[in-house]
């Protein structure tokens, strides 16, 4: 920032000339001013006591007439205790315009920090996209464009689950169930279709076990498997799903489904290969939608018996063990954590296995410094155990991994379930949203003048903005309720709220465009008198690089959504307290015309590391 740079370079000569030492700048904290106190920036003097050995405040009042006789960004001070708190000049508000004139490119950063991998998505093939995939993917697209503004190549990856049992029960209720229904001859989206299936499956499961209930075979299981004074309803309940694999016939349908796959049986690859096909065409229209896209694809096909090398390796190395039948473990009790399976005693992958070759295929692709997995906080031990195993491996990238997590998301009305067929679906979400938008601005003037085709992407910019902010402004690791007609609400804290503030200023621009008598850098120079909402805005522009920073370091795009939120609230109560077109004079005018300029960049700029587009007329 301007001040922190000034300032530091000023008492880096006061520290060098008065006590012959090196300052360094990070040992100066600024904040701005606390509002019950006069002043802009205050300076924390309290760590620099032990080097001028004075009071806190003795301390302060050397340093504020030292500043202030040496700089014209300053032009009053006061301490109170162990704080100097700074007034600014004019001339250093009239600078800080300048230099936040094109926010994107202050904020960018001059330093390389290496690859980054980010992992986002990471769908399952059983089932369309839902409200859950929709954080998640908005969460790793917008940490992209953060890490990227921060200074890191990016390499944006997601890896399917398209094999195991799940996806095999939506393949056999489609072979047994569908009668040929293709996305094709019924018009139902690719992926719809087959967690369409997915569901069906639930339902003839549910239906096979209320009819075995009945059955002398579900009163044996009671007798052999109850725990003690369990009731009936409470087993049944508890033991579904040991009905699955110890008695269903539809569940020993799928595995042998599952052992046909692996097996390569021609019939089942290719109903396999087909379905998935419908899946993807379906997930890439989502994606169009949302606006992301991703560098490189894996599929749990090709990486589920990877990291087996890797496992050997840690049994050379004498970091893993194995157990009479065969089996390798990972001992991680010394780090709080259990013992881990990572091979079975028959040499097949599980789970971990799989993860750990995959980090290191990642590692062979693109050699990354850092690698960031957003995935739902319920994987938060797998993660943790993950991690530590790399460590023990002693994997080159080990100490950059980390795990975004986020916590998931309910509607008003609870909890989603995917196979009770009960998940917001995200095409659907995205049309809901979307139409409220268009609902809300046909009772507003603004869009009359444009085309049908650019009333509609307005619309559906939006929309768009709505569903996205309201997921990104809560902190990842919360847990957040999503109500769609909140979202859109143009008086809260919502996108559409600040797309607002931006077409406010486009129009306020648009006007003086049109005008011949207007010259915007004419007599800026001659405002000497700036209003408190005027410095207020210009303090939140000079804080947007360390918004990204914190943004970056926190993994939380929530910190970039309440900046652009505080900007846009700011300047709506500057817009309605002063005039800008009809200023006092033309110096004010001059003055306000271009810093609205720059609120509006920096509003599109920090949506835009969002994903989210401003429209130009609401």
């Amino acid at each position: 920032m301007l001040l922190y740079t000034h300032t530091a370079s000023l008492l880096s000569d006061f520290f060098a000339d008065e006590y012959d030492l090196e300052i360094n700048a990070d040992q100066l904290q600024f904040a701005p001013t606390r509002k019950e106190f006069e002043g802009d920036y205050t300076l924390v003097v309290f760590p620099l006591v032990r080097f001028m050995k004075k009071s806190p405040e003795e301390c302060g009042e050397i340093l504020g007439q030292y500043l202030m006789e040496r700089s014209d960004f300053i032009d009053g001070y006061n301490v109170v205790k162990g704080f100097l708190n700074l007034s600014m000049s004019v001339h250093f508000w009239k600078e800080s315009l300048k230099m936040t004139a094109d926010p994107a490119k202050m904020t960018a950063s001059t330093e390389n920090k290496g690859t980054l991998v980010v992992e986002y998505s990471s769908p399952n093939t059983n089932k369309p996209l839902h409200l859950g995939h929709i954080r998640n993917i908005l969460i790793g697209w917008s940490m992209y464009r953060i890490l990227e503004r921060y200074g890191y190549e990016l390499v944006k990856t997601q890896i399917v689950n398209d094999r195991g049992v799940a996806i095999c029960k939506s393949m056999l209720a489609w072979e047994k169930f569908a009668n040929g229904e293709t996305p094709e001859n019924s018009g139902i989206k690719g992926d719809h279709l087959v967690g369409k299936y997915y569901v069906k499956f639930d339902e003839e499961l549910r239906e096979e076990y209320l009819q075995w209930l009945d059955t002398p075979e579900a009163d044996e299981a009671f007798k052999s498997n109850a725990k003690k004074d369990e009731s009936k309803e409470a087993f049944f309940k508890r033991w579904k799903n040991d009905y699955f694999n110890k008695v269903s016939q539809l569940g020993s349908e799928v595995r042998q489904m599952l052992r046909d796959w692996e097996s390569g049986k021609e019939e089942v690859v290719h109903l396999w290969k087909t379905m998935n096909t419908w899946v993807y065409d379906g997930f890439d229209e989502t994606y169009e939608k949302l606006g992301v896209d991703f560098d490189k694809t894996y599929y749990e096909s090709d990486t589920y018996k990877l990291g087996k090398n890797l496992v050997n390796e840690g049994l050379k190395k004498g970091v893993f063990f194995t157990e009479e039948d065969g089996s390798v473990w990972a001992d991680l009790t010394d780090e709080g954590m259990d013992k881990k399976l990572l091979l079975r005693g028959d040499g097949t992958s599980v789970y971990m296995t799989q993860d750990l070759g995959t980090a290191r295929v990642r590692y062979d692709d693109f050699k990354m410094d850092r690698m960031v997995y957003v995935v739902g906080n319920e994987q938060d031990y797998h993660f943790k155990v993950l991690f530590s195993i790399l460590k023990l491996l002693e994997e080159p990238y080990a100490d950059g991994l980390y795990h975004l997590s986020y916590g998931m998301v309910d509607l008003p009305g609870g909890r989603m379930k995917s196979r009770e067929g009960t998940v917001v679906d995200a095409d659907d979400l995205i049309a809901e949203v979307v139409q409220i938008a268009a609902t809300n601005v046909q009772e507003r003037d603004g869009m009359t003048s444009l085309s049908l085709k650019d009333q509609e992407e307005s619309v559906r910019r939006i929309g768009m903005a709505a569903l996205k902010y309201q997921l990104l402004k809560v902190n990842p690791k919360k847990r957040m309720v999503f109500n769609p007609e909140e979202s859109v609400d143009l008086q809260g804290h919502t996108g559409p709220y600040i797309q607002n503030a931006f077409v406010r200023i486009k129009s306020i621009l648009r006007k003086l465009d049109e005008s011949d008598d207007f010259d915007s850098e004419g007599s800026i120079d001659d405002y000497f008198y700036l209003k408190d909402q005027e410095r207020e805005l210009l303090k939140l522009l000079l804080s947007y690089r360390e918004v990204i920073e914190r943004a970056a370091s926190d993994c939380d795009p929530a910190h970039l959504a309440n900046f652009a939120y505080q900007l846009a609230r700011t300047y709506h109560r500057f817009y309605h307290e002063h005039h800008i077109i009809r200023a006092e004079s033309d110096a004010a005018k001059a003055f306000r015309v271009k810093l609205s300029g720059v609120v509006a960049s920096a509003l599109e700029d920090s949506m835009f590391l969002l994903g989210i587009e401003m429209p130009e007329r609401m």
